[in-house]
């Protein structure tokens, strides 16, 4: 046994966890400055959430020498009209604080490590590696997407080093656990292999603790990437976007979005896959400032996609085809996820919505649809009445009749026998399903008339 080998620590400060990145400039940290001294408090709310900037104290500082009127406007801007009353015997001082409350992510919570080897005499190595696994998903998903950025960025990030401290418990649990019996560490070897394709954090806990009582051992070296797969790239993004940090903001609270989706709604962690961070719906959303504009893009788009769309490839679902499904799937989680991040921006896409109906796009109109509706289901409060009547409030009721799914779209398909375009597939593809090739009629003569 190697009970004298000198370990290194497993995890190292999380500047070494995570990928070195460096600008000759950081423009963000000045334009925060600036967006502090305009009106916006919508934007200003987002910096104080992502803390760019290297001055903890900065946003205070900054809010405390506005004057009383603005920060009272700013307070009732982030405020509900139920709260007016009972904000009006505030300070300024205690104003100031409210609005970096409610602007900020919920405060730092030390939460232990809580697993700990058991001494039953059937211990399992399947049950021991997802135990383990449940434990380091369960401190990752506490680690906001906020903190990320800031640890991308080279800025202060206590949860996620708190992430890593907990890991070291891990390791000293299991270091001593092990010293303590070592007739477990065949057991044990059986669980790292297994943690392999699991926590790269937990696996490398583990590893090191393997590695300290075994002399000899046939593990393969592990996993020391830390936090490359959500730093990376969110690095990449600000080296990419230079001088936007109105946008650049947007775009982080989309994302904040997707990271939550993706890894603190989501069944199992992907711990490999680069996060992704393309947001090419919403960049086309900033760029074009009209919802018409940007809905002429959209139907240009759309019909050099359908272009490649035969007979053929409509009824074998040919990859084409399979792609234009893909796409629309996308565009419908894209726009729930800027409904959600930016509410703001719910007009627009009502606008959008109006011009796409009117240029007959109905690709792009469907998942549009389908966006701003699963926002208005998902964001419903408990005394919001039924769901039809807020998506109503949000899509006029004769576009919204043709998402109507009843008698496959029935009422779509009428309408898109009257007034054809860029066709929405799914009804069509289940009508040629039933009544064959007068089913996809309507969609041929489009495609060839095109």
């Amino acid at each position: 046994m190697a009970m004298d080998v000198v370990q290194l620590p497993p995890f190292q400060p999380r500047t070494m966890e995570v990928p070195s990145f460096f600008v000759s400039y950081r423009w963000w940290e000045d334009e925060a400055t600036t967006v502090f001294w305009a009106f916006d408090i919508q934007e200003i709310s987002r910096i104080i959430r992502f803390g760019l900037f290297r001055d903890e104290n900065f946003p205070r500082t900054s809010l405390r020498a506005r004057n009383t009127d603005t920060i009272d406007a700013f307070l009732i801007a982030l405020s509900a009209p139920h709260e007016y009353q009972l904000l009006d015997s505030l300070s300024h001082m205690q104003r100031v604080e409210e609005i970096l409350r409610r602007s900020s992510i919920p405060p730092f919570e030390p939460i232990p490590w809580s697993w700990f080897p058991s001494q039953s005499q059937t211990a399992d190595a399947e049950e021991i590696a997802t135990a383990i696994e449940i434990e380091s998903q369960f401190h990752f998903r506490r680690i906001d997407f906020e903190e990320f950025v800031r640890a991308a960025l080279g800025y202060n990030a206590l949860f996620v080093d708190w992430f890593l401290q907990q890991h070291t418990v891990l390791y000293l649990i299991l270091l001593n656990h092990l010293q303590a019996h070592p007739e477990e560490v065949p057991l044990y070897a059986q669980v790292e292999k297994i943690m392999r394709w699991r926590s790269p954090f937990a696996h490398r806990a583990l590893f090191r603790s393997l590695e300290a009582v075994q002399e000899d051992h046939d593990m393969l070296p592990c996993s020391t990437t830390g936090f490359q797969f959500i730093a990376g790239p969110i690095q990449d993004l600000f080296k990419d976007q230079p001088g936007r940090l109105s946008d650049m903001l947007k775009m982080l609270s989309v994302l904040a979005i997707r990271f939550r989706r993706q890894y603190a709604h989501a069944a199992a962690m992907d711990w490999e896959t680069p996060f992704d961070t393309s947001l090419t719906f919403l960049e086309d959303c900033l760029t074009y400032s009209s919802p018409m504009d940007l809905a002429l893009n959209m139907k240009s788009l759309d019909e050099h996609q359908f272009a490649d769309v035969t007979r053929q490839k409509l009824v074998t679902d040919d990859a084409v085809v399979r792609q234009l499904f893909a796409h629309g799937r996308t565009l419908s989680v894209s726009v729930w996820e800027c409904c959600c991040a930016l509410p703001d921006l719910v007009p627009y896409f009502q606008d959008c919505i109006q011009s796409l109906s009117a240029t007959r796009d109905y690709h792009s109109l469907m998942a549009l649809i389908s966006g701003l509706r699963d926002y208005a289901i998902s964001s419903m409060r408990p005394d919001g009445g039924t769901d039809t009547a807020i998506v109503e409030a949000l899509i006029p009721k004769e576009i919204m009749s043709l998402m109507d799914p009843i008698g496959n779209y029935s009422a779509y398909r009428q309408h898109y026998q009257k007034y054809p375009g860029v066709p929405f597939l799914i009804p069509h593809i289940r009508d040629f399903k039933e009544n064959g090739d007068a089913g996809l009629q309507p969609v041929l003569q489009f495609l060839q008339e095109d």
